[in-house]
Parts: structure tokens; C-alpha cells; sequence
């Protein structure tokens, strides 16, 4: 999969098949689109190029609430999307000047001349252009002026639940990651940076990587989270906690004790576990800790 971070950079030569969104935690509704977009561009010889943006639009056209967060940062929504038969990535730059793009224009400049679009396959719920003034039924009549296809693939459904980033989003914050999960189709996760801290874990006997995450990344409700850690292409399990009063986050690994201080690692949910639960001590802390470890491995069937 090719990567860009401006339109301008793409090659016009290509013929294409394109969707175009946000496309936030690349749950299941959105891999409806791409079953959709493989079938198109193997029955057409198309390559299928995704047009995504960054900063979130939202982040960018109201400034004073910073409040929406993300579950995929773009650095993991790249990781899902190399998995799903997509040549070209395109992580456009949004800006207020972009913002007043014309839905016309859009379709235009954008994914006629520049994209050299012939089929374009969209949500149900897309909208485009300034304002999101454009409508599906608009691009059908812009279609036809420019003579490509226009697919709308229906919401997809799960236990009657019309799947969607909000209702992912939610699930999340407050904490029900199994229903996350169920949603999303895989596993929710986040990718962050280990520094150091206040190592009173490595006091007590339970060392943790203290991790630097996106400002912008959705992380679950404070307490404490059945989870798996890759680090180096190596699969290890642990616990996760989440503060309540800084959203500090540290991960406990199991059977691990390499210095990984600056290096990524990747995280990824299981379940809940606990509340956060504040201690007198650090003996009482530690007792729970071992409680939490006896709990965690039998969940992932690590007792022997």
C-alpha cells in the first residue's frame, strides 16, 4: 500500500475505484465498504484509493472544543487499513481553506481530475464539500455529468445495532470494551510511546511502562484492563491501569524485563477487570496487584 499526505502527490495516470471519509476505528461498517470496493475493482482492474484526512475535521472547524476523540490515531488506522486490499492511502492535510472545497469542486478537481475516478463507493450517511452541502443524490447527478459509477452501501447491522464510530466511541469511554470489540470486528488498541515514571511499581515488585498516548486518542473508563502487548513482533499479555485523575496509563507485562524506555509497543483490550480503586498503602496495593495477576492469567489461561 502506497502512502500520501497530499492529493496533489497522487498519480492521475491510474484508473481508480475511491471511498472517501474519516473512516474512525475502521469498524465493521466500514469493512462493508471495502468488501464492496475489492469486489468493484477486481470485476473493473481498478485500484481502490482511500481519501482520508487529518486533523479530524471537527478538530479543525471548531477550535474551542477540542473534546471529540479518536479511536485510531493515524498512525493505527494505517496499521487496519493495510489489511484490507487498499493500494492508496491518501491522509490528506484538512484546513479551513480545504473546508470551503464546493461539493461541485470536490468532485471536479478532486476526484475526476486528480484521482481519475471511475467508481466511487460511499456510506450510507456521506456527505461532502462546505458545510457537508453535498448529498448522495447530488453526487449521483455529478456522476452522470462526469460519467462515473456511484455506489451507497447501507448501514451495517449487528444484533440490531446500526454500527457506527459514536456508538464504538462510547463503548469505550465507558469502559465496555467487549461490546467495543464486538462492534469494531477486532480487538481495540492503542500504540504509545514508554517513558518513565514514577518506577513505584518496580518498587513493589510490579514494574510497568508508563505510556505517552495521542492527546486525541479515546481511552477506556480509569481501572483496570485484561490486555496484550506486542512489542517487536512478540505477543505478551498483561494488565492495564488507567487513573482516574490523569489518565496515566501503565501496563504491567508478564514475564518481561527488557528496557523499553522511548520504544513503541502496542496494547490491545480485552476486557475490564476492575474499578480503579484507591489504597492506604503500598502493601495493600500490592495485595491487590497479586489478586489482579492470579485473575488476569487465569483469564488468558497462563496458570500452570
Amino acid at each position: 500500500m502506497k502512502i500520501y499526505y497530499k492529493i496533489s502527490d497522487f498519480d492521475s495516470n491510474i484508473k481508480t475505484i475511491v471511498t472517501v471519509g474519516t473512516f474512525d476505528g475502521v469498524h465493521l461498517g466500514h469493512k462493508s465498504i471495502f468488501d464492496k470496493l475489492n469486489k468493484l475493482a477486481d470485476e473493473n482492474s481498478l485500484e481502490i484509493v482511500l481519501l482520508t484526512f487529518s486533523p479530524h475535521p471537527r478538530h479543525v472547524l471548531f477550535p474551542q472544543n477540542q473534546n471529540l476523540k479518536l479511536i485510531d490515531t493515524d498512525e493505527e488506522k494505517i496499521e487496519k487499513i493495510k489489511q484490507l486490499g487498499v493500494q492508496h492511502l491518501i491522509i490528506h492535510e484538512f484546513t479551513k481553506e480545504f473546508s470551503r472545497t464546493t461539493s461541485t469542486d470536490f468532485v471536479k478537481n478532486i476526484l475526476v481530475n486528480k484521482l481519475n475516478i471511475e467508481h466511487l463507493v460511499v456510506g450510507h450517511d456521506h456527505q461532502f464539500g462546505k458545510n457537508r452541502e453535498g448529498s448522495f443524490e447530488e453526487l449521483v447527478d455529478l456522476a452522470e455529468v462526469y460519467n462515473f459509477d456511484i455506489h451507497r452501501v447501507e448501514a451495517f447491522e449487528r444484533e440490531n445495532i446500526k454500527i457506527s464510530s459514536t456508538k464504538i466511541r462510547n463503548a469505550i469511554s465507558s469502559g465496555n470494551i467487549t461490546h467495543a470489540n464486538n462492534l469494531l470486528g477486532s480487538k481495540f488498541f492503542l500504540i504509545g510511546q514508554v517513558e518513565k515514571g514514577d518506577q513505584l511499581g518496580r518498587k513493589i515488585g510490579y514494574p510497568t511502562a508508563n505510556l505517552k498516548i495521542n492527546k486525541y486518542k479515546i481511552l477506556p473508563n480509569p481501572g483496570v484492563y485484561y490486555v496484550s502487548i506486542m512489542y517487536k513482533d512478540v505477543n505478551y499479555f498483561g494488565m492495564l491501569n488507567i487513573a482516574h485523575d490523569s489518565y496515566k496509563t501503565e501496563v504491567h507485562i508478564f514475564n518481561f524485563d527488557s528496557n523499553i524506555y522511548n520504544q513503541k509497543i502496542k496494547v490491545i483490550f480485552f476486557d475490564r477487570l476492575r474499578d480503579e480503586i484507591k489504597f492506604e498503602n503500598h502493601s495493600l496495593l500490592k495485595k491487590q496487584l497479586q489478586i489482579d495477576e492470579f485473575t488476569c492469567k487465569k483469564y488468558f489461561d497462563l496458570l500452570t
